[in-house]
């Protein structure tokens, strides 16, 4: 092998390591949500490659929002399908009208309290707009998501994403996580391989 090419394979295997992306062994996977981490609610970073093999269901969340009793049809869902393989992962985001003041902690009470959630949460992250969370801006761009791609319009749209990482639907706020097309396109995520 050319040294230098060696060189740069070195190199990017490591600056992957140093963002806590994966490992050189098995670095995430190139063009798919898979490929980005974000911080969890308790601090320590949660690389979506942990996903891997996984249907994932992005959602941007906030907790006073008119869409906030979606939390529970969420959960509802996680609960039914987590066996099969469905994660879903709420993005706290306080982009829209300041509905997602609080801190980490309060929004990590508020949600085991009063909705029981258990699935898995992230830290607050910017959905739009100066300083978007790199995961946003590839979920968002037309080029690099296609026809999902667009900007997100309110709290609670949501990203279905299948066993490879690549977007399979896109679903507006007013759509429910209990609604007959969402529950149908995550069974059909979920009977589908990898």
């Amino acid at each position: 092998m050319n040294t230098r090419i060696a060189i740069a394979v070195l190199g990017a295997a490591a600056s992957v390591v140093a963002a806590g992306q994966g490992s050189p062994a098995r670095a995430p996977t190139a063009g798919t949500v898979f490929a980005f981490t974000v911080e969890g609610i308790d601090g320590r970073p949660l690389p979506l490659a942990s996903f891997d093999g996984k249907v994932l269901v992005i959602v941007n969340v906030a907790s006073k929002c008119g869409f906030t009793y979606q939390y529970e049809g969420l959960e509802a869902l996680y609960e039914r399908f987590k066996d099969r393989g469905l994660v879903i992962l709420g993005l706290p985001s306080n982009d829209f009208l300041w509905q997602e003041p609080g801190t980490e902690a309060e929004i990590q009470n508020f949600c085991k309290l009063n909705y029981g959630v258990t699935f898995p949460m992230s830290a607050k992250i910017k959905v739009k707009g100066g300083g978007i969370h790199p995961l946003y801006e590839y979920l968002t761009s037309k080029e690099k998501n296609g026809a999902f791609g667009g900007p997100i319009t309110w709290n609670f749209n949501k990203f279905l994403v299948g066993r490879d990482g690549r977007t399979l639907a896109r679903f507006d706020s007013k759509v429910e996580p209990g609604s007959p097309d969402f529950v149908a396109a995550v069974e059909k995520a979920l009977g589908e391989p990898r």
